[in-house]
């Protein structure tokens, strides 16, 4: 990808807000001019610019048939990082937002059977996935958990499903019972989950025994235990190779003829960027895929959470913003 540029980006309008549960709003936007959105596929999410530097990425929520509109759903997270805060108190319907994407990283693939796993606002990617996974009339079921039956967004909307649809509020039925969801593994079917940390690292532990690829996850943020000299990704102990501790290593831009020194603590992002060489980035913690750059020479030491383990073992891409180097050279597509 090399940080190539989005779908779209521009201001788009609120055109509307609902309240989808306690402390979770939804928003439509259209663009200003009443012009069609690009299209998107179940799993997409699209970053919306809040201003001052702060950019969060929200997953689309709404149906990608409607190009006049996209809809995201935001949970408000008192003592967060800012985002939701500005979504909840200044994005009213009228006001404008400067919008980029669609980007991918959690599509939903063809499969004869679906088990879907949703922990809270973790619902918002999972709502077109089981629409679409219904359309195709593909088996499936979802099981969604929250703290209580009135934080739980769009139980309304998941009513129609039925049965396929297991509302488990943990003031009412406690725990997911994961074990009983996930216990068997089955040929052709796969597994869907986005939600709280806790939660995607419970499902993975249940799926060891399922075949490679058969799980799919999306994090909101790096895992918490994964921080190499200040830089967010996969522990050390889990890194390898000749940089693990967070050495020195040299990456070589090919596009900009330029080579630069990768130091302890600095990300390949800071240290292109500081060579003058600009990357599109957002997240900067390796869960957006927004810097995601090709990899052309060299083993890249990956910490995001968005690649699959074959994606991982490919070293055809990484995200420049936190991931480093196996050995001591990179030749990147820059």
């Amino acid at each position: 990808m090399s940080g190539t540029a989005p779908a779209y980006e521009g201001d788009l309008v609120v055109a509307g807000r609902t309240d989808e549960a306690a402390g979770v709003v939804a928003l439509t936007l259209r663009h200003p001019l009443g012009g069609p959105l690009p299209g998107w596929e179940p799993g997409a999410h699209v970053d919306l610019l809040l201003g001052a530097g702060l950019t969060r990425q929200y997953s689309l929520c709404g149906d990608p048939a409607d190009r006049t509109a996209w809809r995201v759903a935001v949970l408000d997270e008192p003592g967060g990082r800012g985002g939701s805060a500005y979504v909840h108190d200044k994005l009213t319907p009228g006001t404008s937002v400067r919008v980029r994407g669609p980007r991918n990283h959690f599509a939903l693939r063809p499969a004869a059977r679906y088990l879907f796993v949703a922990g809270g606002i973790g619902i918002t990617p999972i709502l077109p996935m089981v629409a679409a996974a219904e359309a195709a009339g593909a088996r499936w079921s979802l099981l969604y958990g929250g703290r209580t039956r009135g934080s739980m967004a769009f139980l309304g909307r998941l009513a129609r499903y039925g049965e396929k649809v297991r509302a488990a509020p943990e003031d009412e039925t406690g725990r997911l019972d994961l074990d009983a969801y996930l216990g068997v593994p089955e040929a052709g079917t796969l597994v869907y989950c986005c939600g709280p940390g806790p939660l995607l690292d419970a499902v993975a532990e249940r799926c060891r025994a399922w075949p490679a690829g058969a799980l799919s996850v999306e994090r909101f943020r790096p895992r918490e235990e994964a921080t190499v000299e200040g830089i967010s990704g996969v522990a050390a102990g889990e890194a390898g190779g000749a940089t693990e501790s967070g050495g020195a290593f040299e990456v070589e831009l090919a596009r900009s003829g330029v080579t630069v020194t990768v130091e302890p603590g600095r990300s390949v992002l800071e240290t292109v960027e500081a060579a003058g060489v600009r990357v599109l980035s957002s997240c900067q913690e390796g869960t957006c895929g927004t810097c995601e750059t090709d990899v052309l020479e060299g083993e890249p030491d990956h910490r995001d959470v968005l690649l699959t383990e074959e994606e991982r073992a490919a070293g055809e891409t990484m995200m420049i913003c936190v991931s480093r180097c196996r050995g001591r050279r990179l030749v990147l597509d820059l």
